[in-house]
């Protein structure tokens, strides 16, 4: 198949969290299968930009990208020269995969796509949540639903969900809706087991991901309280300036020399994290998937997740951690029992990595998403 994405930000912008490696892992396991794909994308990183060529294609692991450069309003992603590629180049493809909503490429790519009569398939990728839109500027988001979401969700080919809980947030909005399936994302999964000689698994635990009001690190500080001793790692960016808060929110709680802020993390370094972590947690209150915790599982590592996170059914199901309530009360309480029980944690991290290299393998879910595609395209 000749494969278009099309997404707002793409590697390498990592400060745009776990989506954007997931939206690459996808496209480089598709070109692995013998696929054609094309990225276009924006030059946009965090504040700033990438240094990458414009306008020009860019093979990145057998990938076709494109980067363009966007204009006021920056938050929209607004990208006219993204807008003319696309409506230059929709002819030449089989099927358009749209990886966000609410951003400009997305609405200007899949009037492209209906101009052009290719089907396209739409990844919100955890945008089309109530209460991430409420908390979000409701009102704006819902403005640029009506005019222009709207139409690109009732006439998409499909919308692809990674979990069952994110299907479930986008049914609840109410939208008029394509059929919807689930594929979750993948995950690169390590040669083997740990060897000798590695790292050997610390008493401390790790939050791993964006700093973001919605990864319920309000919750996890306070938790720390009931576990004596043990230090909690926070590596990730802050976009949104809230570490002065959390350091005082640990003070109040006791926790000021026990929580430690890493910033973000890449490659070994955040390897070596995953591999030396006693647990991972992620308390957030909407996660529609949650790459880090897949990450953990694939390392070994066990992981502590809310019930808003839209891997916590796998979790439960396979034994690789604990699915605990967000109040930091009982999330304290759990990740004590389970740090004194080193024989339980090990279970757990074996369990993890053999459902990371079962089910969430990068080949097996590109297969999955092969599978939806030849069901588009194949439709009456």
């Amino acid at each position: 198949m000749r494969l278009l994405h099309v997404v707002p930000t793409y590697v390498p912008a990592w400060r745009h969290g776990g989506p954007i490696l997931a939206v690459h892992g996808l496209c480089r396991a598709l070109v692995e299968r013998g696929h054609a794909v094309t990225v276009l994308t924006t030059d946009v990183h965090g504040d700033g930009r990438l240094d990458v060529p414009l306008g020009e294609p860019v093979k990145i692991d057998g990938v076709e990208v494109w980067y363009f450069p966007v204009r006021w309003p920056r938050r929209l992603y607004v990208s006219p020269a993204l807008g003319r590629a696309a409506r230059q180049v929709m002819n030449g493809f089989d099927l358009l995969h749209l990886h966000s909503v609410f951003l400009w490429p997305t609405s200007a790519a899949a009037r492209a796509a209906e101009r052009a009569g290719v089907p396209y398939v739409v990844s919100p990728r955890g945008m089309l949540v109530s209460d991430l839109i409420a908390r979000r500027g409701r009102w704006r988001k819902r403005a640029w639903m009506l005019l222009a979401e709207r139409r690109t969700l009732a006439r998409a080919a499909a919308l692809h969900a990674t979990s069952a809980l994110e299907a479930d947030e986008a049914a609840r909005l109410g939208l008029p809706l394509p059929p919807v399936f689930t594929v979750p994302n993948g995950v690169d999964v390590p040669p083997g087991p740990q060897q000798d000689g590695e790292e050997p698994r610390e008493p401390f635990l790790l939050f791993l991901g964006r700093v973001s009001w919605k990864k319920g690190l309000d919750r996890l500080i306070p938790a720390l309280a009931r576990c004596p001793g043990v230090e909690l790692k926070i590596a990730g960016n802050d976009e949104e300036g809230l570490r002065p808060e959390l350091e005082r929110l640990a003070g109040e709680a006791g926790v000021a020399g026990r929580v430690r802020f890493l910033g973000p993390v890449a490659g070994e370094e955040k390897a070596s994290l995953l591999r030396r972590a006693a647990v991972l947690v992620l308390p957030s209150r909407s996660e529609n998937f949650g790459n880090a915790v897949l990450e953990a599982m694939a390392a070994g590592c066990p992981v502590a997740v809310t019930p808003e996170v839209g891997l916590a059914a796998t979790v439960r199901e396979t034994g690789a951690g604990l699915v605990v309530d967000g109040d930091p009360v009982r999330l304290g309480e759990a990740l004590r029992d389970l740090l004194a029980d080193a024989a339980r944690r090990e279970e757990m991290g074996c369990r993890g990595a053999r459902a990371a290299a079962d089910r969430f393998g990068w080949p097996a879910v590109a297969l999955a998403m092969e599978t939806m595609y030849d069901r588009v395209l194949t439709r009456p």
